[in-house]
């Protein structure tokens, strides 16, 4: 057996043992520190492996518990602050302007929009970039991680549904343009 693994055997051992023999103690610490048993749990749990991790070099059992109860206050002070970093961040975003109840991107009819809903995620993806951005298929592809035929039959198909589902003639071969405008198009009179 090499030094290596005498000092694994050692910290197993040692971890093993302040598992079993000192897990009520310190979760009684932790339970002064957290308000559910739960917590009490997860942050002796937290301290075991935050001690254990780096194979501290411990000589004995009662060494390796005064680590793992220093752990234990160090991780309780941090969950502390990290959840009052949550709040302090809550209260910010709360404070922002509430948004309207429905989002409709502007420039496109409502019924555009609610048809998009209908195509699968990767028909919309590659429906919206390809006429809604402008992308071209080679930057659609890139976009998205897919190949350019691949870009080429999810906006076809999901043209053809979106055709299906505003009422467009089904021998309609090009693609519904989609513009962003706020304004209504003028009509042309030939």
């Amino acid at each position: 057996m090499d030094e290596e693994d005498q000092v694994r055997g050692s910290w197993e051992r040692l971890l093993e043992e302040v598992a079993r023999d000192r897990y009520a103690r310190l979760l009684g610490r932790a339970a002064l520190l957290v308000p559910t048993r739960a917590d009490a749990e997860d942050l002796v749990q937290d301290a075991l492996v935050a001690t254990f991790a780096g194979r501290a070099r411990f000589t004995s059992v009662g060494e390796a518990e005064q680590y793992v109860r220093r752990a234990i206050v160090t991780r309780s002070i941090d969950r502390a602050r990290t959840a009052a970093a949550e709040r302090r961040a809550l209260e910010r975003r709360v404070a922002w302007p509430a948004p309207d109840d429905e989002l409709v991107p502007t420039g496109l009819d409502r019924d555009v929009v609610e048809a998009l809903q209908c195509l699968s995620v990767r028909q919309r993806a590659c429906v919206v970039l390809r006429h809604v951005e402008d992308l071209s298929v080679e930057q659609t592809a890139a976009a998205l991680g897919l190949s350019a035929g691949a870009v080429k039959r999810y906006t076809s198909d999901g043209a053809a549904r979106l055709h299906e589902r505003l009422g467009a003639p089904a021998d309609d071969a090009d693609p519904v343009p989609v513009e962003l405008t706020t304004t209504t198009p003028e009509v042309r009179r030939d």
